[in-house]
């Protein structure tokens, strides 16, 4: 039985023990969240990943100024790694140090005007009334107290659900009538801010949140409206960069005892008579386990990437539409002139139609918005002098036919810079080539992806109930990570491991 101490944290009981052996494939949040749960339950964990670093998509790229994030930039839904590393007898804030930024974003557009939106709902009203006009203010109002409603309406029946029902969600919704238009088959959250929002520029501000999980405002489901609230609930820097978040969850699994190897790429999920008996590796050797959890893009167990025994398992994720891509700058450089830039900044396109359109169509925006994290910039810290680090983000699309004979590099490098200095915003030096990543750097690092970011398209209403569960048809194969059901995100992958987890310990349970 678990326990739990005075502080709220659970204990691991150093002498639990379990003939569970148990193998993760893919140190990804989804593969660490489901690691270290493990472990702390008395199970033999044994950590798997072809790379040499942890974090899966959280990794960096070297510069003049130390490793610069290539990854996710944002840390939301704090109390879900509250609660994973409590779930071991830690406390998170002993074990990274995080910085919440009261100013979320600062937003720029190009006809010269600025807005912050910070995590105090009140600024954000004064802000966006002397942004736009008293109008726009209640128009924001309204749109906070929609958004807040719905995320505490699907939060738990969801994402902390790790097989969310129809007739659940419906219950949700009955009870509150009012979201009914929201929830509709036929709302897209384009549809939903043009009813919400007079002014266009807010309209394309919180648009940009379908991308957080891949999509298009045109057409991902109205619902998504509800990432605005996640991160208006609070967002953390993590001290020195996002992947040091990685680094303490593996250093945690391992001072509980478990055991991790990196530059070990799998080779095949072996499957018995009884369903999993371990995997075999790419040297041929082979590693027994009664349990596996793939932690990787699910489209790739579908295309036969780790054998032929299970390529059924996923099998819609061969054919489902894929969510977008990234290219991703990450350098250090001085800025020229030294723009008041913020920790998340966003450059918004003229013409967000026309971006997305160019998205659907497999080409690379001639007119993007683009995203820059200063990584040495917060709230209270001051300007640095001299090299700072730098990533920034352009939305990109999958690889896909219409995608193929690009010149990404030239391409990108033009297209960011270019834009960037409409906005007075220069870099110098320029970053060289290796310091971007691409679709097809995606699709190489993480195979049968795609080059995609975020798993299968969110397009649709029901998208979200279409991902992959963690249980499998086969006996002892679980799964976990962004390409898996709660879906893409930093806390959505590490909800995706306890998901894991907990199914594992209820199918298995310990001797």
């Amino acid at each position: 039985m678990d326990r739990v101490n005075n502080s709220g944290m659970y204990d691991v009981d150093p002498n639990a023990r379990s003939e569970r052996r148990v193998i993760v494939v893919g140190a990804g949040m989804g593969g660490l969240a489901t690691a270290l749960r493990l472990r702390a339950r008395g199970f033999h964990v044994t950590l798997l990943d072809s790379h040499p670093w942890v974090g899966g998509k959280m990794r960096t790229v070297p510069s003049g100024a130390g490793p610069v994030d290539a990854g996710p930039t944002v840390l939301t839904m704090k109390p879900v790694f509250d609660d994973l590393f409590a779930s071991t007898g830690a406390l998170l804030d002993d074990q990274v140090t995080l910085i919440e930024e009261p100013l979320l974003a600062r937003h720029f557009w190009p006809d010269g005007s600025t807005l912050d939106l910070t995590s105090n709902r009140d600024q954000n009203i004064a802000a966006i009334e002397n942004f736009s006009n008293a109008k726009s203010a209640s128009e924001f109002a309204a749109f906070s107290n929609k958004t807040r409603e719905l995320f505490e309406m699907f939060e738990a029946p969801m994402m902390q659900t790790a097989e969310p029902r129809v007739s659940q969600l419906a219950k949700g919704v009955l009870r509150s009538p009012q979201h009914l238009a929201t929830v509709s088959p036929f709302a897209t959250l384009a549809s939903l801010l043009r009813r919400q929002f007079s002014d266009p520029r807010l309209r394309q501000l919180f648009g940009r949140y379908a991308t957080y999980v891949g999509g298009s405002p045109t057409h991902a489901p109205a619902l998504l409206a509800l990432i605005w609230q996640a991160e208006a609930n609070g967002v953390w820097r993590v001290s020195g960069g996002m992947h040091h978040l990685a680094e303490a969850l593996a250093d945690r699994f391992q001072a509980i005892g478990g055991r991790m190897r990196l530059n070990t790429p799998v080779d095949e999920i072996m499957i018995g008579s009884n369903g999993v008996d371990g995997v075999r590796l790419k040297t041929g050797e082979t590693l027994d386990a009664e349990c596996v959890v793939y932690c990787g893009d699910p489209r790739a167990l579908a295309n036969g990437h780790l054998g032929g025994s299970v390529s059924g398992v996923a099998a819609k994720t061969r054919t489902a539409p894929r969510s977008l891509s990234a290219h991703v700058w990450s350098f250090a450089a001085q800025v020229e002139p030294p723009l008041p830039l913020a920790h998340h900044n966003v450059f918004f396109a003229q013409d967000p139609t026309a971006e997305f359109e160019d998205l659907a169509g497999g080409a690379i925006p001639t007119d993007p918005t683009i995203y820059i994290c200063a990584e040495d910039r917060g709230t209270f810290q001051s300007v640095p002098s001299g090299a700072e680090r730098f990533e920034i983000i352009l939305n990109a699309p999958p690889l896909t036919d219409a995608f193929a004979g690009h010149n990404e590099e030239e391409i990108c490098r033009q297209t960011t810079f270019q834009t960037l200095k409409r906005f007075g915003l220069t870099f110098d030096p320029l970053p060289a080539d290796n310091a971007l990543s691409t679709p097809t750097t995606y699709n190489t690092l993480f195979p049968a992806s795609a080059g995609s970011l975020y798993g299968q398209s969110p397009h649709g209403m029901t998208a979200a109930l279409k991902r992959p569960r963690a249980r499998t048809a086969i006996n002892g194969l679980y799964l976990a990570g962004g390409g898996t059901h709660p879906g893409a995100g930093v806390p959505m992958a590490a909800l995706s491991g306890k998901h894991a987890a907990e199914a594992i310990m209820r199918d298995h349970a310990l001797t």
